[in-house]
């Protein structure tokens, strides 16, 4: 019967096993039993049933990961409507107190010229009584009259000074009463013009509360359909999370292998972690000139450039943060980055690193795609400088190929300097060498 290779490979690994236990047993303790030996066949069916309990568990994860997605976009969409609600009520609002201003400006001209019509009448009463006084006493206010009338010399000075009492008395009355014509007038034009702002206002308000009310309408509607399609995709979620518990339950083994995974992960993260702290203490020891460059294929500055930039293995990205003289204090990001926060960004770092060996760069990474010699990445040697962006878009990202297929880069926010392997992704077909 035809064995599979990783069968035959389980069965040399037992026998091993079997004579390494032999070969030690003895009197120092009882030799256990072989564990059962599985036929090719049952092993090919637990490998298939394996196989495909682990492309269930994918799937479904997948499925997970896009209901989440369209989750998100819901809410998103959902707070968008209630945005634009609130936007049109604050309108509404401010529109609506911008008509009851004028509504009192508009009450107050009406008071005004009320009282304008009144002084009128009082000036007109004025006047009557003037005159009325004049005609009752027989006043003749021409001059012939006071010639002509006058008995003495004494009477003709008395009527004159009456006369004189007379008319300043009436020209007074006439005054008031234009006075009084000029403040209703004036009253008048207020008015209007306060009850035609009041009328524009309150056309304003209306306008502004049809809005508010149709934007208050489609976000409870929004509200209404995103919660029933809420409800139908933690109904998905719910089934889809019953499917993956089942499918992981089907193989206790599975559960095992995904557990030794998550450790495997958690000991490369630790042994990557000795690594830099290596790597970072050796090359800041070669900087201080405690020992030899390590990278092979690198001399001269470039082993400087180099080791300056492994020496910061560890630092904290910054935007905008490092200059020549190393890490510094960045400018405060979307992410909420403070002020306090010092390291590097992809470009600072590379500021440091070349200043290393007397190379001035400037400061923005697109600047510093143009500041050397271009070299295709076919042929990148340690020092290159190499480059990203993301579709047609300008150059967003800068590292250093330090050999090995490996680059050191300040990655992003939340990150910090690292050496990983060389990204192919959005990857410039040219690379800037420098020394």
């Amino acid at each position: 019967m035809r064995r599979s290779g990783r069968a035959v490979s389980l069965l040399v690994l037992l026998a091993l096993l079997g004579a390494t236990l032999t070969g030690l047993g003895g009197a120092a303790f009882a030799q256990p039993s072989p564990p059962p030996n599985p036929g090719d066949e049952e092993l090919r069916r637990s490998q298939d049933g394996v196989a495909e309990r682990a492309g269930v568990v994918g799937r479904l994860t997948t499925e997970l990961t896009e209901l989440d997605s369209r989750t998100d976009d819901i809410q998103a969409a959902l707070a968008a409507e209630r945005e634009t609600a609130e936007a049109a009520l604050l309108d509404f609002l401010g529109a609506q107190s911008a008509a009851d201003v004028a509504a009192q400006r508009a009450a107050q001209a009406r008071v005004e010229t009320e009282a304008a019509t009144v002084a009128i009448d009082s000036a007109r009463v004025r006047v009557d009584e003037v005159v009325i006084a004049t005609y009752l006493k027989g006043l003749d206010l021409g001059p012939l009259a006071l010639l002509t009338d006058a008995t003495s010399p004494e009477d003709l000075l008395a009527r004159a000074e009456a006369d004189e009492a007379v008319a300043r008395s009436l020209l007074g009355a006439q005054e008031g009463l234009e006075r009084a014509r000029v403040g209703k007038a004036n009253a008048d034009s207020s008015a209007r013009a306060a009850l035609e702002d009041a009328r524009d206002r309150e056309a304003e308000a209306q306008a502004a509360k049809v809005v508010a009310d149709g934007a208050v309408a489609r976000a409870g509607t929004a509200v209404r359909e995103q919660a029933e399609q809420l409800a139908a995709v933690d109904a998905q979620r719910a089934q889809v999370q019953r499917q993956l518990a089942d499918a992981e339950a089907a193989d206790a083994g599975l559960r095992g292998q995904r557990a030794r995974y998550n450790e495997w992960l958690r000991q490369m993260a630790a042994e990557q972690a000795t690594r830099d702290r290596a790597e970072q203490q050796a090359a800041a020891a070669r900087l201080a000139g405690d020992g030899e460059p390590a990278v092979g294929a690198a001399t001269g500055s470039v082993h400087r450039v180099i080791d300056r930039a492994m020496s910061q293995l560890g630092v904290q990205y910054v935007w905008g943060g490092g200059n020549g003289r190393g890490p510094s204090t960045g400018i405060p990001d979307a992410f909420g980055s403070p002020l306090n926060r010092v390291g590097f960004d992809c470009s600072g770092l590379m500021l440091y690193a070349f200043n290393g060996a007397g190379v001035a760069l400037p400061r923005v990474s697109r600047n510093q795609f143009n500041a050397g010699r271009k070299v295709p990445v076919s042929d990148l040697r340690p020092g290159d400088m190499v480059f990203y962006k993301n579709g047609g878009g300008p150059i967003h990202h800068v590292a250093m190929f330090i050999g090995n297929g490996k680059m050191i880069e300040a990655p992003y926010t939340g990150a910090n300097v690292r050496v990983t392997p060389l990204r192919t992704r959005g990857l410039l077909p040219e690379a800037t060498r420098m020394l």
